[in-house]
This record gives structure tokens, sequence and C-alpha cells, in this order.
């Protein structure tokens, strides 16, 4: 094998080894958008904030709900895990400086499927086909595209076990379609998170969200899939042109 080749399929390898790595850690986060709300420090053992985590820890699923939570508690929102920060004080003791901690809690895979509705929280207004569809692909894509490009490590291991270069074609194609899926899961969330705000009525002074790292980690993934892609494809074709100008050369 060309050292051309070899170093591109090295290099390849790396880049889809770092990008599942930020993509895997990505999903298992919670830190996708984030709440900033009161400042840091302030005490939020109230009665109505301790009602408010009760609820938000131990309630039913409601989209509004929780959402209502996560703008006044500094919460974060993850493709699997909503977590607010409270105070570890119990109710009846007030510190003049409490610690500050953060609980979360997981969405269980039917509050995935569940449908979003025109009017969060009021299930008489009628489903919003964008919003569920949004919701449901964001968790559902990340995962397609760590299975793409599992199945295009398998191949990249059959071409190094035949020492051919030509399978890894396929694994260039795999990474490909995972660096779009990857792609997709961004777009939906950002999209799913506008779609709230614009249904939900936000707080007086309304709170600060941005994009956390999980969410960067993701978009960092997607670039390293398609840069992996574009080299286990150009090494492949590559080679194949080679190897067609050695046999022509041969028989002339």
């Amino acid at each position: 094998m060309d050292n051309r080749f070899a170093t591109a399929l090295v290099i390849a390898s790396v880049l889809s080894l770092l990008s599942a790595v930020y993509l895997s850690a990505a999903i298992g986060t919670d830190s996708w958008y984030e709440y900033h709300s009161l400042p840091p420090g302030a005490d939020n053992s109230t009665t109505d904030f301790g009602q408010m985590k009760e609820d938000f820890l131990g309630g039913e699923f409601d989209e509004k709900a929780y959402s209502d939570t996560l703008f006044k508690l500094n919460g974060t929102l993850g493709l699997w895990k909503r977590c607010i920060v409270v105070s570890s004080d119990l109710y009846w003791y007030r510190s003049p400086d409490p610690k500050m901690v953060t609980q979360c809690v997981s969405f269980s895979l039917q509050n995935q499927f569940a449908p979003k509705y025109q009017e969060p929280g009021n299930h008489n207004s009628g489903e919003d086909l964008t919003r569920t569809y949004l919701w449901r692909c964001q968790f559902l894509l990340p995962f397609v595209s760590l299975g793409l490009m599992f199945f295009g490590a398998l191949i990249a291991m059959c071409a190094c076990a035949c020492r051919s270069m030509y399978p890894t074609m396929g694994t260039g194609v795999l990474h490909l379609l995972a660096g779009l899926c990857t792609l997709g899961a961004i777009g939906c969330f950002v999209a799913g998170v506008q779609l709230l705000h614009s249904r939900l009525e936000l707080p007086d002074g309304g709170p600060r969200g941005e994009y956390g790292w999980s969410f960067w980690l993701a978009a960092v993934s997607a670039p390293l899939q398609f840069m992996a892609a574009s080299l286990f494809i150009w090494a492949s074709r590559s080679s194949r042109k080679e190897y067609s100008r050695l046999q022509a050369y041969r028989v002339a």
C-alpha cells in the first residue's frame, strides 16, 4: 500500500474515533441548551421554588411545567435529561450562603415519543406535528449516526484483513451519511428550541438562553465525520485509479 494512502487511512481513522467520542459525550450529557435566570447563589428554597422543584423532580411529564421551571431555576436541557440548579438546604432552614446543587430528571422512552401540542401543556390544543417530529428526530438521528460509523468501522476492519482499499469506499459513504445525520440532529434541536420559545411566554426579564458545551461537541463531531469520509473516499478512489494504471502498464 502506498504511504500516502496509509497516512490518509490513519488520519481518517483518528478523525472517526474523535467524532464518535464527541458525539457519544454529547448524547450522554445534558448541556445542549442552558438558561441563566437567577444570580449565582440566589436562594431558591422558598415555598414557591420548593414546590416547583418537587413538581419538576416527581411530577408528571408536562412540557409547559418543566419548561417554566427550567426558565426560573437556571435549567439545562439535553437530549435525554433536563436539570435545574437548586439549593441543598431544607425548606425550614435558609442559609445566608446556600450551597447550590444540580438535580436532573431523565426523559423516558415514552416521553421521547410523546406528542407535542400547539399550546405546550394544553392537550386540547391539537398536536403540533412539526415539533413532534423534530423532538423525535433530535434523539434518534445521533444513534443512527453512531450506528453508521460502527458499520463503517467493521468494513474498514474487513479491508485491513483483506489488504484491499476497495471496501474503504463504503466506509467513506457511511461516514458521510453519519455526518448528515449528526447535522440533522443539530438542526432539529435548534428548530425545536426556537419553536418552543415562540409558543411559551417567557417570565418577566426572561432568562438568557445559550447553547451549551454538549451542543457544541455534537457540532464539532459533524465536520470531523465529513473529513474522515472525504479521506476514506479519496484513498479508495486514488488507490483504484493507481491500480488500474499499473495493470494497464503491465499489459502494455
